[in-house]
């Protein structure tokens, strides 16, 4: 199956500017979910383009900075820790999948969107499970908003230095986990998650 096959066939179907989107970060205990949004030219090529969580960190990095410099047009969001709390986990995403789609300098006419939900958009689309596999555009999406949810959690390791986000970004790990018991939540934890509402009254000093 060809990284190509959905765009071109929303290209016989008469779409010219087609959009993946992707999120990453819906499985952490802290930090913001982050989504991205890419249009891609349809001469664009860049073999080893894939799954962001198939690719090592140079690698994602290295893709990123082709992507931002060859797209129509690229763009990430986030839905806060707080609107994490507030409406779940899936919502949130599909809300920062919202704000990814409308941050795009160009107008998509067409959105190709990993999972299985459709976002709130009256722009034509289509969900696709494991479309980070299956699409080129979502593929890229899914590297854009990887590297920029590791680069806010870099800078909150900077803030909240205990809890290793530099290392595991928010992600359940062992050291991650007893972190979280010994000192409690900071506030980019999300507060009604497994692993950290369980440790709500242990105060975190900063």
């Amino acid at each position: 199956m060809s990284m190509w096959e959905f765009e071109n066939s929303c290209r016989v179907d008469g779409f010219t500017l087609v959009a993946g989107v992707d999120e990453a970060g819906r499985g952490p205990l802290a930090g913001p979910v982050v989504s991205g949004a890419v249009i891609l030219p349809y001469d664009f090529i860049c073999p080893g383009i894939t799954d962001s969580k198939k690719l090592t960190p140079a690698k994602r990095d290295h893709y990123y900075d082709i992507i931002m410099t060859h797209a129509l047009a690229a763009s990430y969001a986030e839905a806060s820790v707080e609107e994490i709390d507030t409406l779940n986990i899936l919502q949130a995403s599909l809300l920062s999948m919202k704000r990814a789609v409308e941050k795009l300098a160009v107008s998509p006419d067409c959105l190709l969107i990993d999972g299985k939900f459709t976002i709130d958009s009256p722009i034509n689309q289509l969900a696709i499970i494991k479309g980070d596999s299956k699409s080129i555009s979502i593929a890229a999406a899914s590297i854009v908003a990887k590297v920029a949810r590791d680069r806010i959690m870099e800078d909150a390791h900077a803030l909240y230095p205990a809890y290793g986000f530099k290392k595991h970004k928010g992600y359940p790990t062992k050291v991650h986990k007893e972190a979280i018991e010994k000192i409690g939540p900071s506030p980019i934890h999300r507060k009604t998650f497994k692993g950290v509402k369980e440790f709500l009254s242990v105060k975190y000093e900063k």
